[in-house]
C-alpha cells in the first residue's frame, strides 16, 4: 500500500473581484469543507499558502490568498491544483476509506477473480463507483455489505460480490 504524502482537494479556476479573490472548486463535501484546511499547497511545486480569507458563494468558494491583494497577484494562481499534506486528514472510519486510498488498489471476487485495479472512484446520485481498469473497464458501485465486502488497505484489496462477466 503506497502512503500518499499530500492529497488534492480541488483547484483555482477564476477570478472573483478586483481585490485579489479567486474561485475554487473544491472536491471536498460539504464544499466549503476546504476553507478548514491550512496551508494549502498549490501547483506542481506545492507552494504553501494560507487562506487570508474565504466563504461560500452560492454553489461554490471564494477565497483571498494571503499577499494577494488585486488581480495581477491572483492571476499567478489561476489554474493551480490545491493539495493538503495528507497527515491533515482526519483519519478515515473503518468503513469510510478516503476515495484517495482506494486508487490503486487490486479488486477481486468473492470466489477471488482478479478484476484489475482502481483507476479512480466517483460519485452518482446514489452511490460511488469505483473504476476498475483490468483486461477491460469495469463500473462497480461502492455499496457496503451489498457489494463491497472488504477494503484491505494494508493488503491493497478490495472484496466484492460481483459477477465477472460483468
Amino acid at each position: 500500500m503506497v502512503k500518499r504524502s499530500r492529497v488534492v482537494l480541488g483547484h483555482i479556476s477564476g477570478f472573483y473581484g478586483v481585490k485579489g479573490w479567486v474561485k475554487v472548486f473544491s472536491e471536498t463535501d460539504p464544499r466549503a469543507g476546504i476553507l478548514k484546511y491550512s496551508p494549502w499547497l498549490l501547483g506542481p511545486d506545492a507552494k504553501p499558502c494560507r487562506i487570508a480569507e474565504g466563504r461560500q458563494h452560492g454553489k461554490g468558494v471564494i477565497v483571498r490568498l494571503e499577499g494577494c491583494e488585486d488581480r495581477e497577484q491572483a492571476a499567478h494562481f489561476i489554474g493551480q491544483e490545491i493539495a493538503i499534506d495528507a497527515g491533515q486528514l482526519p483519519p478515515a472510519q473503518a468503513d469510510e476509506p478516503y476515495w484517495i486510498d482506494l486508487e490503486g488498489l487490486a479488486v477481486v471476487t468473492t470466489d477471488g477473480v482478479d478484476l484489475g485495479r482502481v483507476s479512480h472512484v466517483f460519485a452518482t446520485g446514489a452511490n460511488d463507483v469505483l473504476v476498475v481498469e483490468g483486461e477491460r473497464e469495469r463500473l462497480i458501485p461502492f455499496v457496503w455489505k451489498d457489494v463491497v465486502k472488504d477494503v484491505d488497505l494494508e493488503q491493497g484489496r478490495i472484496q466484492v460480490d460481483w459477477d465477472p462477466t460483468f
